[in-house]
């Protein structure tokens, strides 16, 4: 694998005449985790539907996995996970039937597929749930089945757009352990989140995204050190001129 997993060239995206993203560059070496930040409209999800080839930029270049975002979608596809703010699983099947079908979107090979499944219900701690309709688990379950569902086919490189929005603070302990886990497995992570805290906790690189701009990008302690602040919430005040009340922590995007 190249030894960036994501490299953004001069990234431009308007919806009309709203401009969302003006020039965006950035880096994500491999194996390692990259959290991007900003305040609701900054362009973070739109950031992440062109690496993931759900949308097309206006300008600029994006190579994700070694393949072009524009010239080669499919090979980006093959290569990525995605576990998007809303879930992906199906309520009404069961937590083994949602893996199953997966595998099976997948092309995984029969006997493959049922030890993946089996695999996945063990390292989520779904087992004792696996044959429930996935209606019943409480949201941090749908979370992680969420999440298994998009490791089936064994991503090098996975995209987390706010996973842990709305969950219980166990629950998203729950899933900060789970991105450590795949870090340690050589996945890369590209993550957005809402939560300052987050960030802080799992990313190597941090990038502040304000009016489709990124106006700062380094490790939490970097990021801190520029700033003059103790806090991450105190580096977002400095750099974007943003506050960030205790109301926005929760609803920052």
């Amino acid at each position: 694998m190249r030894s960036d997993a994501i490299e953004v060239t001069g990234l431009t995206k308007s919806y009309g005449d709203l401009a969302v993203l003006h020039g965006l560059d950035l880096t994500v070496p491999t194996g390692t985790v990259y959290a991007l930040l900003g305040p609701n409209g900054s362009g973070k999800t739109t950031t992440v539907r062109i690496l993931s080839t759900l949308l097309a930029p206006d300008a600029g270049q994006a190579v994700v996995a070694g393949y072009d975002v524009a010239r080669d979608p499919d090979g980006v596809r093959r290569s990525i996970g995605v576990t998007g703010q809303f879930s992906a699983i199906d309520e009404l099947l069961t937590g083994r039937e949602n893996l199953r079908l997966m595998a099976d979107l997948a092309h995984l090979p029969k006997q493959d597929a049922a030890a993946r499944v089996d695999e996945l219900l063990v390292r989520f701690d779904l087992t004792e749930a696996a044959d429930r309709r996935a209606a019943t688990y409480s949201g941090g379950m749908k979370r992680r089945l969420d999440l298994a569902m998009t490791l089936v086919s064994r991503p090098r490189l996975i995209f987390l757009d706010e996973p842990t929005t709305g969950l219980d603070p166990r629950s998203r302990r729950d899933l900060w352990e789970i991105v450590r886990e795949l870090l340690a497995d050589g996945v890369t992570i590209f993550l957005t989140t809402q939560y300052l805290e987050e960030a802080d906790q799992l990313a190597h690189t941090v990038g502040l995204l304000d009016g489709g701009r990124l106006v700062a990008e380094g490790t939490p302690a970097e990021l801190k050190a520029q700033a003059g602040g103790a806090t991450l919430d105190e580096v977002f005040l400095a750099l974007t001129g943003h506050p960030v009340t205790t109301e926005e922590k929760e609803t920052v995007r």
